[in-house]
This record gives structure tokens, C-alpha cells and sequence, in this order.
């Protein structure tokens, strides 16, 4: 057993895939899949349940997946430690980016981090706020970008977006001439909503039930731009933060002031606030937080200029 059996065995207990480990890995499929049955015939023990599409832990792959976990990240600490002590400005950094925000925000940052440091390599996982928020406790990420609020106890952080709420709705919408809209007139409308992984979901439902009634949720989705389209093709209304709706053409669809209550959407990066931080991921906070104080221009094509490139493929 080595350090390189425990990571493959985590990446495909992570991902129920034999083939989403293998591509996380950079290895074939086959390479995996015989470490992985070396692994098993070494402990005496099947660790995964094969049957069906499915791959899924046995109760023994659950008893090592979770002192895998603690080990792999106690030898990553263990080799941040050594480099920083040996001052080498390299090593890797773990970022959670949640889909919204990682294609909106990070582009620049990531190219201005790269060209500083050639060094330090950057793995990105793109996942909704709560699984980033529970693999960087767990310590399987390094840092996440994430909505809050957090738990304080738990996280370091520093917040680089302070954003509302707003409606959008088709330009022949009853509120379509409206300056604003309080939250409890939507009581009746049929809902374009977040999926229910995403932080939105929750937050928008428990404002609703606050004012005693249950949006009706008539389709969910993970993107922002197809949202847009929904409510441009009139099937219903939907909330999304101000600063992503800025790029929407105003003719297609009509963006109101969100009033009674104030919806915020705030962005942070957050790290494991009792954890030791390598030189990569203290050098990655300070050199954001700078670039973000310094009101780097969030980078969003128009859902319309998106379509018009995918249909001339």
C-alpha cells in the first residue's frame, strides 16, 4: 500500500466512477481499475460493490475511505510544510468554485496568479456551494469561492462580492413596468428556479415561507443563461443576483428592484480556519484579495452572443 493507492482509491470513492477517477488522475481506466483490485487483494476485502451501473463502498471501502481521507490530507500538509520550509514558491492549490461564480469571477485571477507563480499549480473543482463548503472543512479542498453566510467557528474568510437579489420577468408581465416588487406579490407566479443543490434554492423558499406561502416551482436549473431564456420565452419569472443580470437584453427581459425583503447574494473565499495553509494557498488569499480590492471587472458573455456561437458550430 502506497500513497498513489489511497488517492485512486479516494478519487473513485468520490466519484462512483471508474472512469471520472481515471480522468481526475490523468491515468487510463485500466491502470485504476488494477491498482484498485491490487488494493483490495492486499487488504483481504472487497472495497467497492460492482454491481449494477453503480459503483458504490462496501462497509469496508467506508472504514478506509475515511482514514484514507485523513491520511492523504496529512501527507499533502505534511509536503506543504516541507516546501515552505525549504522556500520553494511552488506546490498546488485545491479551489472549489461553485458554477456561477467560477466563470464569472476567476478567469483573470487565475491568468494573473499562473503568470506570477509558473510554479504553483491550481486544480479546479467545479461544485455547488455546500459540497465546497464541506470538502474545504474536510479538507479535501484548499480554499472555495461560496455564498454566504458560513460558520465563522470553522472558516477563514474574505468576502469580494456584495450583490441583491432582483426580478426578471417577460416584457409583457403584469410587473414588467414596475420600479419594484415586494417578494410577497409573487405569491401567485410560477417560479424559474436554481437547482435545489444550489444555496439560491433554499434561500429564496425560506424568504417565501417567512410571508406564508410556497413558491411554485414549475422548472429548476444549474445555469443562469438558460434561466434567461425561460423567462424570455415568458414561462415564468425568476431571481438572480443584479450583477449577473446586467449582461440580459433589456428587450427581452425586464429586470425589477426586488423590495420587502432585500434578498442579499454576498460572495467570500473561504479556508479551513484551524488547518495549516501552505505558502501556495496564503500567497493564492493575499494575492486575490488584492486583485478583488482592486475591482478586477467580472467577465460574463450575454446569454444571446452564447446561443449565437453555439448554432454556428
Amino acid at each position: 500500500m502506497d500513497i498513489q493507492h489511497l488517492q485512486y482509491f479516494v478519487s473513485v470513492a468520490t466519484h462512483g466512477s471508474f472512469t471520472k477517477a481515471a480522468r481526475e488522475c490523468y491515468v487510463s481506466q485500466p491502470t485504476i481499475s488494477k491498482m484498485i483490485k491490487s488494493f483490495e487483494e492486499e487488504l483481504g476485502v472487497p472495497l467497492f460493490n460492482r454491481a449494477g451501473k453503480k459503483i458504490v463502498l462496501t462497509d469496508a471501502g467506508q472504514a478506509v475511505f475515511q482514514q484514507a481521507q485523513k491520511t492523504l490530507k496529512a501527507f499533502r500538509q505534511l509536503t506543504d510544510a516541507i516546501n515552505d520550509v525549504a522556500g520553494l514558491k511552488k506546490g498546488k492549490i485545491r479551489i472549489g468554485l461553485p458554477p456561477m461564480i467560477g466563470s464569472r469571477y476567476f478567469p483573470r485571477v487565475i491568468d494573473e496568479f499562473h503568470h506570477a507563480y509558473p510554479d504553483i499549480k491550481i486544480q479546479l473543482v467545479e461544485d455547488v456551494t455546500r459540497k465546497v463548503v464541506r470538502d474545504v472543512e474536510n479538507g479535501t479542498l484548499d480554499l472555495g469561492a461560496v455564498v454566504m453566510p458560513v460558520d465563522d467557528e470553522v472558516f477563514g474568510h474574505f468576502s469580494f462580492v456584495h450583490d441583491r437579489l432582483v426580478l426578471l420577468v417577460h416584457p409583457s408581465h403584469r410587473f414588467a413596468g414596475c420600479s419594484s416588487v415586494r417578494l410577497k406579490q409573487l405569491k401567485e407566479e410560477e417560479f424559474i428556479f436554481f437547482h435545489r443543490d444550489f444555496a439560491l434554492h433554499d434561500q429564496i423558499i425560506k424568504e417565501c415561507l417567512k410571508l406564508g406561502f410556497m413558491p411554485n416551482i414549475i422548472y429548476e436549473s444549474t445555469q443562469w443563461d438558460l434561466i434567461c431564456e425561460l423567462v424570455a420565452s415568458n414561462l415564468g419569472v425568476a431571481l438572480l443576483p443584479s450583477t449577473i443580470c446586467h449582461a440580459f437584453n433589456p428587450e427581452r427581459v425586464k429586470i425589477i428592484h426586488l423590495e420587502e425583503p432585500v434578498l442579499p447574494w454576498n460572495l467570500a473565499i473561504i479556508w479551513p480556519k484551524h488547518q495549516y495553509l501552505s505558502f501556495a494557498v496564503k500567497e493564492w488569499i493575499r494575492f486575490t484579495k488584492h486583485l478583488f480590492g482592486r475591482g478586477i471587472p467580472p467577465a460574463v458573455p450575454q446569454p444571446e452572443e452564447a446561443m449565437k456561437k453555439e448554432s454556428e458550430k
